[in-house]
C-alpha cells in the first residue's frame, strides 16, 4: 500500500509537471564576467568606456544599475549565487574550499543543477565556477557537458614595471596579437558552438564565463586604440581618501599582489592599469557581442532569458588601492542586465537588488521547483515594473563579522572589531564623508543594522586564501594565519 506521503509527492511531482508543459519552456544564457566594475555604458561608471553590446543587450531588457555582489572575491560571490546561500551561512569566504567540500553545502542542489534534473541541456564553458572548486567528481551532476575553461594567454615576458616581488597576475599591456589566442575568444567560441549543437527538442541552459577583466589585462593591441593615453580620464580620488576609514578597512585587504596606488604611482603604472582595465573591458564586450549574434542566428532569443552579471567589483586606485576584498562600491556594484521572454525592455531599474536573487528569480520564470534554503528573493515584479516597491536591501560580506548594507541612499558597514562606516550614497556617491561617528545619523545605522545577517558562521574548515579572522577576547585580527601588525601596513 502506497503511503500518504508518497501520494501527495506524486501529486506535487504531477502538478509541477503539468503546469512546466503548459507553459513555454524558456531558454537560458547566462553570462558571467569576472571582476567587472561598473565600468560600462549601462552604469556609467566610467565616462570613456565603450561597451556597445552591453548598452545593446541593457536595450533588449531590464538592467539593475544598482545590483551588489554578496562577497567581494570570487570564490564566495560565485558560491553564493550558484547556491542561493550567503557566504554568513555557508562560511565559504576565502578562494578555497569549494561547495562540495563544505559540509553545509556538499549536498546543496545548485542552480545548474536544478536545470539538469528538469531535462533541460545544460553547457558550460570558461569561469562559472571558481577555478578548481568544484572537483571533477561532481562536474557530471551540475552540467550535462562541461566545455574548454581556456586560461589567459600570457607573453613571455611581464609587460607591466613593477618592484619584486612582481606576482605573475599582476599585469596588463597589449597581448596576444591574434585576438583568437585569446581566452575570452575562445570561450565566446566554444559557448557560440555550444548554442549551434544544442538541441532542439529540450531547453537549454547554457553557461558562458569570461576572466577579463580579470587580472593579468591582456587585450589586443585594437581595443588600447580605443583609449588613447594622452586622453586618458582617470578615476577621481582624493589625497586622503582613507583619512575617515577605521583602521580595521585595512585589514580586509591586508597582504595582497594587487599593488597599491601608492606603488603604482611611483612606477609610473597607474595610467597603464586603468588603460589595460579599459582595454579589456571592451575587448571582454566583443565577445559578448558574437554570444549575442550567434543567439540571434539559432532562431532561439525570442524564447530564451539572457543573464549577464559580474562576481563582483574592482578598485583602480579608488580608497589608495587596486583589486577587490572590499566593502565599499567599487567592490560590491556590478553590473547585472536580465533580457527575455516577460522582462520589461529598455528599462533601467533604480531598485537596490542581489545577485542572489538569480537563483529563485530563475526558477520562478522557468516555472521549476525551488530548493529549500534560497536567501534571495525573486526579481520577477521588478522584471515587469522597474518601480515596484522592494522591501530588501544588498548585504555584502567579506568574512566573519564584516558587513555592508546597501540602500538606495545609504552604504552602512561595520568590522568585526565595531568600527563602522556610513555613507550618504546620493550625496556622498565617491564615498569620501564618513558619517558614522555623527549623531544625527544614530536612527539611519540602527535602521540599516537590522539586515546584518543573523547566521554568520566563521570560516568553513580548510578555508585559505584571503581569509580574515578576529578574536574579540585578544582584540587582534589573523591573517591567513597570522596576527597583524598594524604597524606593517602598507599604504
Amino acid at each position: 500500500m502506497i503511503k500518504k506521503t508518497a501520494v501527495a509527492a506524486l501529486l506535487l511531482f504531477a502538478g509541477w509537471s503539468a503546469i512546466a508543459c503548459a507553459a513555454e519552456r524558456l531558454n537560458v544564457l547566462f553570462i558571467a564576467v569576472d571582476d567587472l566594475n561598473d565600468w560600462v555604458e549601462p552604469l556609467q561608471g566610467h565616462p570613456q568606456v565603450k561597451t556597445p553590446n552591453f548598452a545593446r543587450l541593457a536595450a533588449r531588457g531590464t538592467n539593475f544599475t544598482n545590483a551588489h555582489c554578496q562577497a567581494p572575491l570570487c570564490n564566495p560571490s560565485r558560491s553564493s549565487l550558484l547556491t542561493g546561500r550567503r557566504p554568513t551561512s555557508t562560511g565559504i569566504y576565502g578562494l578555497a574550499p569549494g561547495i562540495r567540500e563544505v559540509d553545509l553545502t556538499k549536498s546543496a542542489v545548485t542552480l545548474p543543477q536544478t536545470f539538469t534534473s528538469a531535462g533541460y541541456y545544460t553547457y558550460t564553458c570558461g569561469k562559472i565556477y571558481h577555478d578548481g572548486s568544484m572537483r571533477k567528481k561532481d562536474q557530471t551532476a551540475e552540467f550535462n557537458a562541461w566545455g574548454p575553461a581556456p586560461g589567459t594567454a600570457r607573453p613571455p615576458t611581464l609587460l607591466a614595471k613593477l618592484p619584486p616581488p612582481h606576482h605573475p597576475a599582476m599585469d596588463w599591456g597589449a597581448f596576444p596579437a591574434n585576438e583568437k589566442d585569446a581566452g575570452d575568444y575562445k570561450i565566446a567560441t566554444a559557448a557560440i558552438d555550444a548554442l549551434k549543437n544544442a538541441p532542439t527538442e529540450k531547453p537549454f541552459f547554457i553557461a558562458a564565463g569570461f576572466r577579463l577583466p580579470h587580472v593579468p589585462l591582456y587585450a589586443p593591441q585594437k581595443w588600447f586604440d580605443l583609449y588613447p593615453d594622452d586622453k586618458l580620464i582617470m578615476p577621481p580620488v582624493k589625497p586622503d581618501e582613507r583619512a575617515g576609514t577605521p583602521m580595521f578597512s585595512w585589514f580586509l585587504h591586508w597582504k595582497l599582489p594587487e599593488p597599491r596606488l601608492s606603488v603604482l604611482k611611483k612606477m609610473d603604472e597607474w595610467r597603464p592599469l586603468v588603460r589595460a582595465y579599459l582595454a579589456s573591458v571592451s575587448f571582454m564586450d566583443a565577445q559578448v557581442g558574437r554570444l549575442l549574434d550567434a543567439l540571434d542566428e539559432s532562431g532561439r532569443s525570442k524564447n530564451t532569458i539572457v543573464i549577464l552579471w559580474s562576481d563582483h567589483g574592482w578598485h583602480l586606485g579608488e580608497k589608495m588601492i587596486t583589486g577587490k576584498n572590499t566593502l565599499w562600491e567599487r567592490s560590491t556594484h556590478v553590473p547585472f542586465i536580465w533580457a527575455g521572454p516577460g522582462i520589461a525592455a529598455n528599462v533601467s531599474c533604480k531598485r537596490t537588488v542581489e545577485l542572489i536573487d538569480t537563483f529563485p528569480t530563475l526558477t520562478e520564470m522557468c516555472v521549476l521547483p525551488k530548493p529549500d534554503g534560497l536567501e534571495g528573493h525573486s526579481l520577477m515584479p521588478l522584471l515587469k515594473d522597474a518601480t515596484a516597491a522592494r522591501e530588501w536591501p544588498a548585504l555584502t560580506s567579506h568574512n566573519q563579522g564584516n558587513h555592508a548594507v546597501r540602500t538606495e541612499q545609504w552604504r552602512y558597514i561595520r568590522y568585526a572589531d565595531g568600527s563602522e562606516e556610513l555613507y550618504d550614497m546620493i550625496n556622498d556617491p565617491k564615498e569620501w564623508t564618513n558619517l558614522a561617528a555623527d549623531a544625527k545619523f544614530a536612527g539611519v545605522k540602527i535602521d540599516l543594522s537590522k539586515w546584518f545577517p543573523k547566521t554568520d558562521l566563521p570560516p568553513a574548515p580548510n578555508s585559505s586564501q584571503r581569509v580574515l579572522t578576529y578574536d574579540p577576547k585578544t582584540g587582534k585580527a589573523t591573517w591567513e594565519g597570522k596576527v597583524i601588525v598594524e604597524d606593517e601596513i602598507e599604504k
